[in-house]
């Protein structure tokens, strides 16, 4: 959690330093060298989420980045931490 919160931070000043697109993608990866596309796309959606943040323009530059990058081919394949869920079983009704 430590880790989201310290890209969530740096995703936010970025864009209240008015950077965006790949100027933003690249401002949090040097401030955070692990962080995966992965991890941003969340810190992005905990930045989408956070009640305190309404400027408008700070949530389309946000949103517009977790969208870019949520749709990178291999984001959800990048190792990070979580394993899938466990399918449920099929089951048939007679």
């Amino acid at each position: 959690m430590k880790e989201k919160k310290r890209v969530y931070e740096a995703l936010v000043d970025g864009a209240m330093e008015g950077l965006t697109g790949e100027a933003l993608y690249d401002f949090v990866k040097a401030r955070c060298s692990k962080a995966t596309s992965k991890k941003i796309v969340r810190a992005s959606l905990l930045a989408l989420t956070d009640p305190h943040l309404r400027d408008r323009n700070i949530l389309d530059v946000i949103y517009a980045l977790a969208i870019k990058h949520r749709l990178d081919e291999g984001v959800l394949d990048d190792g990070d931490e979580d394993e899938p869920a466990a399918q449920a079983p099929f089951r048939t009704f007679s």
